[in-house]
């Protein structure tokens, strides 16, 4: 026999190739197994005779629950029973599996078509020593803007409509990849009251007190995601093409002024994602 035959039919050569070959194969088995502790099982359109939906899972099949250890505390087990968090604010256009779906209400906002997002946690991501790590540059003062690069800061923001939609504020920041990620914009304040009818009265008669006038209330201002904003040192403006300017006032708020979860920075960023499709009803219309 020849150096490295095993027998006068077997060598090493094929011993060595077979061993991967059934390696490489457990390897994607483990794989396809892993990536399905996310979004599975699916909900298909088609239903049972009971009436619910048919569960779609596919070969293999899911993995036994594993618990994960989170970097900063608490427990997370995957794959786990979720149920949507709110409806589903479309219908479909025609009675069969897979048809286009139409939004019935916002889309922008009720997470359709581009403006849908993923419903992680509600909490600020923290940086490794557990600090907010998105925040505004009046928090984070070791940052500034560089003398070459323009500085948004006091620039007009012009919407898709050619209007102005507020003024930038404040800049975002990420800590840890040091980059910007949002600018914060001022909405226009409401008009000042009018003073009430009938206010002058006729001399020598009494007069009611004057109406008191609601406090001014504070500037309500969002947050614009940097990769919608188009930053011009010589005009000297900020442009979006993605909303109109009356739009502005539906992006969603943030509880906290200073901080941003991660639920709010992904509903944020659809909502301006779905301007692109939702903003204008043109848009929605085919280019030929």
């Amino acid at each position: 026999m020849q150096t490295g035959a095993l027998t006068g039919y077997i060598d090493v050569a094929q011993v060595v190739l077979y061993a991967f070959w059934i390696f490489f194969a457990g390897l994607v088995f483990y794989l396809r197994r892993e990536d399905k502790r996310e979004g599975y099982p699916l909900d298909s359109d088609r239903t049972e005779r009971s009436g619910g939906r048919v569960k779609v899972v596919g070969f293999p099949s899911m993995p036994a629950p594993k618990t994960f250890l989170l970097p900063h505390g608490g427990t997370r087990t995957a794959p786990r029973e979720e149920e949507p968090s709110a409806p589903l604010k479309a219908e479909p256009d025609f009675p069969w599996p897979g048809s286009p779906l139409h939004p019935t209400g916002n889309p922008m906002a009720d997470g359709i078509g581009p403006a849908a997002y993923a419903e992680r946690e509600d909490i600020p991501d923290p940086t490794w020593e557990g600090d907010p790590k998105i925040v505004p540059m009046r928090v984070a003062k070791e940052f500034w803007v560089e003398e070459k690069d323009p500085d948004p800061r006091g620039m007009p923001v012009i919407a898709l409509d050619g209007k102005q939609a507020g003024t930038v504020k404040d800049i975002w920041v990420d800590r840890s990849e040091m980059r910007v990620l949002f600018l914060e914009v001022a909405l226009p304040e409401p008009p000042a009251e009018a003073a009430a009818e009938g206010d002058a009265e006729p001399a020598g008669e009494e007069t009611a007190p004057a109406p008191k006038r609601k406090p001014r209330r504070k500037t309500d201002t969002v947050l614009l995601p940097i990769n919608f904003a188009r930053v011009s040192a010589s005009r000297g403006d900020v442009r979006v093409v993605s909303i109109l300017a009356e739009q502005f006032a539906g992006v969603p708020r943030l509880r906290k002024a200073t901080q941003i979860t991660l639920l709010e920075e992904d509903r944020i960023t659809a909502y301006f994602g779905g301007g692109t499709l939702y903003a204008h009803p043109a848009r929605q219309e085919p280019l030929l």
